[in-house]
C-alpha cells in the first residue's frame, strides 16, 4: 500500500483489501507494513549527543541512546561492539557525535532502532565553527543589541540562581553575596549544567523564575570546563529563551576565556560566578562608606552654600543704599544744592561782570559828561531867553545878541552875565566844536551835542 492510497482511507473503513472493522490487520501485518515504510528511508547521517552507552566485550552488538541537543527527543542506536571498540576516542556519555546508519524496525517486538555502521566525534574546531555561525545568525537578528539589555536592579530583593547541585559556582555566588549584603535572599534551582539534560532543565528553571514576581534578577552560573562541557550554554534554544526574558539575566559561565553564546544574549556577562555575585549584590560596607561620603560632601556643599549666601547677603547689606536708605535722596539733595550753588556762583559772576561793565560804561560816560568837562577847566555858557523859557546852551554866536543875559556854568556854581558884544571868530565857525569857552584842550563837537541835554538839566538845577 502506498502513502497516497493510505491517505485516501477513512477512519471507519478502507479501500479494497485494506484494514477495516470487519477485516482488521493482525499485528504481524502491521509491523510488516511499518517495517516496509521505515526501510524506505535508506542510509542517513544523524547528529546528537550520547546519553547512554551499553557495551560489553562479550556482546556482539552494543546499544547507545542518542539524544537531540535542543529538544526532548532521542533514538535507540544499535551498532556492532567492534565498531565502538575500534574508535580512536572511546565513546562516553555527553559526547557530541555524528552517526551513519539505516533506520530499522524489528517486526518481532515492534521496536525502532537506528542501525549504525559509522560513528564520528564532532571535533572541537567544528563545534566552535558552529558556535560562531550561530553567533553571527543571532547577532544579525538583533539578539545581541545593547539596546535590548535590561539594567540590573540596584538592590535586588530576591536573586534567582541556576547552577549545578553542590557546585563550586553555587558556593561562590552564595558566600560572596552574603558577605556583601547579608540580607539578600536567593531562589536556587539546581539543574544539570552539562550533558543532554542541561538545556531542558535550565529552560524549565528559567521559566519558573520568570514566573516568580519576587525574583528581580537571575544568575546562570557554572564553573569552567572544556568546549564540550560548555556546549549547552551555546545552544540556540537556550539563547532565544533568555532573549525573551523580562527579568534581567546574568551569565556566569566558566572562566574569563570562555565565551559561550549565552554571554552575548544575557543582559550582563560576568567573568566568573564570583564576579556575577559582585555585579548583582552591592557591597554593604562600600555602600555605607559611599553614603557617608555623599553625606559629608552634601554637608560640605551645604555649608559652603550657606557661607557664600551669608557673604553675599553681607555684601548686599554693606552697600550704602541699604546701610542708609535715605542716601540716594541725600545725594540728590547734595547734587541739587551743588547745582544751585553753581547756578548762584555763575549768576553772581554774570551780575558782577555786568556791573563791572556798567561801571566801566558809567565811568566812560562820566568822563565825557559836562561835570567832568567842567572839572577840566571848561565852562558852559547858556543864554536866558527873554520869553521866560528855559536857558539854552550857546553853541554859536548867532544865538546871542548884545545885551542877552548869559549864564555861565562853572564846576562850583554859575555866573550871571550880560553879552556886551558878539564877535565871530576869524575864519568862520570851528568845525571841531561850537559855543563853549575853550581852555587848554578842545571838547569834541559831538560830545557837547550829546551832553547838551544834560547841561541844560544841570543848568536848570
Amino acid at each position: 500500500m502506498t502513502d497516497k492510497q493510505q491517505s485516501k482511507q477513512s477512519p471507519g473503513g478502507g479501500n479494497a483489501g485494506g484494514p477495516s472493522p470487519d477485516a482488521p490487520w493482525p499485528v504481524a501485518q502491521l509491523n510488516a507494513q511499518v517495517k516496509n515504510w521505515i526501510e524506505r528511508l535508506g542510509h542517513i547521517w544523524v547528529e546528537g549527543q550520547v546519553t547512554q552507552v551499553n557495551m560489553k566485550s562479550t556482546w556482539k552488538l552494543s546499544y547507545v541512546t542518542l539524544r537531540d541537543v535542543e529538544q526532548e527527543a532521542s533514538v535507540q542506536v544499535t551498532l556492532s561492539t567492534a565498531t565502538l571498540r575500534n574508535m580512536s576516542t572511546p565513546l562516553k556519555n555527553g559526547d557530541r557525535v555524528v552517526m551513519y546508519g539505516k533506520p530499522a524496525f524489528y517486526a518481532g517486538r515492534g521496536s525502532f532502532s537506528l542501525w549504525v555502521t559509522q560513528v564520528r566525534h564532532v571535533g572541537v574546531g567544528e563545534l566552535l565553527a558552529r558556535i560562531e555561525q550561530l553567533k553571527r545568525a543571532l547577532a544579525a537578528e538583533g539578539l545581541f543589541d545593547e539596546r535590548l539589555k535590561r539594567p540590573l536592579p540596584f538592590l535586588p530583593h530576591c536573586i534567582g540562581l541556576i547552577t549545578g547541585r553542590g557546585s563550586a559556582a553555587e558556593r561562590d555566588v552564595l558566600s560572596v553575596a552574603k558577605d556583601r549584603w547579608p540580607a539578600v535572599r536567593f531562589e536556587v534551582i539546581n539543574t544539570a549544567v552539562q550533558g543532554p539534560n542541561a538545556v531542558p532543565e535550565i529552560l524549565a528553571a528559567l521559566e519558573k523564575l520568570e514566573a516568580n514576581p519576587q525574583v528581580d534578577v537571575i544568575i546562570v552560573a557554572r564553573g569552567g570546563g572544556s568546549v564540550e562541557d560548555l556546549l549547552p550554554f551555546s545552544e540556540e534554544a537556550l539563547s532565544r529563551a533568555v532573549s525573551r526574558m523580562t527579568t534581567p539575566v546574568v551569565s556566569a559561565i566558566g572562566h574569563e576565556p570562555d565565551n559561550p553564546v549565552l554571554d552575548h544574549v544575557a543582559d550582563v556577562r560576568a567573568a566568573t560566578p564570583t564576579d556575577a555575585a559582585k555585579r548583582v549584590v552591592p557591597d554593604v560596607v562600600g555602600e555605607r562608606q559611599y553614603v557617608a561620603e555623599l553625606r559629608g560632601r552634601a554637608a560640605a556643599a551645604l555649608r559652603g552654600w550657606v557661607a557664600h549666601e551669608r557673604k553675599a547677603l553681607s555684601n548686599v547689606r554693606s552697600r550704602p543704599v541699604l546701610a542708609d536708605p535715605m542716601l540716594p535722596v541725600t545725594r540728590q539733595q547734595e547734587i541739587l544744592a551743588e547745582s544751585v550753588q553753581r547756578k548762584d556762583r555763575a549768576l553772581g559772576l554774570a551780575v558782577r561782570e555786568r556791573r563791572n561793565h556798567i561801571a566801566a560804561l558809567k565811568a566812560q560816560v562820566n568822563a565825557l559828561g559836562p561835570s567832568q568837562t567842567l572839572a577840566r577847566g571848561y565852562s558852559i555858557v547858556q543864554v536866558v531867553p527873554r520869553d521866560g523859557s528855559g536857558p539854552a546852551v550857546v553853541t554859536t554866536v548867532d544865538e546871542v545878541q548884545p545885551g542877552s543875559q548869559l549864564r555861565i556854568r562853572v564846576p562850583d556854581g554859575s555866573v550871571t552875565a550880560a553879552a556886551m558884544s558878539v564877535q565871530r571868530a576869524p575864519g568862520g565857525v570851528d568845525e571841531q566844536g561850537k559855543g563853549a569857552t575853550r581852555g587848554a584842550e578842545e571838547i569834541p563837537d559831538k560830545t557837547l551835542q550829546d551832553n547838551e541835554k544834560h547841561a541844560n538839566d544841570e543848568a536848570e538845577g
